[in-house]
Order: C-alpha cells, then structure tokens, then sequence
C-alpha cells in the first residue's frame, strides 16, 4: 500500500476528486494548507503598495492506495489539477506498512 499526498490549487478540488471516483477511489483526507516552493509566494497589490504573499493556499489530499493503483491514482491527479501555470502543485508517494480500520478492526488492504 501507499500513501499519495498531493498539494493542488483549491479550486481544483472537485474536479480531481470527481476523476479519482471515476476511477474507484472511495476515500480521502483534505486539509487546506498554506505554502510555497521555488517562486517563494506571489506579488499582490493592496490599497496602492505592493507586497509579497509568503505562504500561498493550497489544498493536500491524503489518499492510501493499493500498489497496483498508484500509477492511475498519480496519472489522475496529474491531469486534472494541471493548469500549466505556476504553483500547480507536487504529488508524494510513500510506502504505508499498515492500515487498521478502528470499527471493524479490518486490517492492510481491506481496511481502505
């Protein structure tokens, strides 16, 4: 099993959660999260002085998956919070060791 983190732009969301149901994803953890990476934030404008907006939001979905659907998971995130601009996002995988569904008490694969 893995765990696929993927920080996107927010207003992305429902649309790479609507590709990763198509595809039988059933479940996921969404956090709204702030930050930045090699641009280091944006430039705005308020009341006639500029400043830089250090942390940017974004949104980080949590998604354990079996082995065999990684590839697919990662494909469909990719394509739909694509926008081509700056500041799309990152995608990380990490190995999980163990899934235990606390009601039922289902363990690995048949926990997610």
């Amino acid at each position: 099993m893995k765990k696929v983190e993927a920080i996107i732009k927010p207003f992305k969301l429902d649309e790479v959660k609507e590709a990763l149901s198509e595809i039988g994803v059933q479940g996921m953890t969404v956090t709204e999260v702030k930050g930045f990476g090699r641009t280091g934030g944006k430039k705005e404008v308020y009341r006639g002085s500029a400043y830089v907006v250090d942390f940017v939001p974004k949104v980080k979905l949590e998604i354990i998956v079996k082995d065999d659907l990684v590839h697919q998971v990662i494909e469909t995130i990719s394509a739909a919070a694509k926008t081509g601009r700056i500041g799309d996002g990152k995608i990380f995988i990490t190995p999980i060791d163990e899934v235990i569904r606390i009601r039922t008490g289902e363990r690995g694969e048949d926990a997610i």
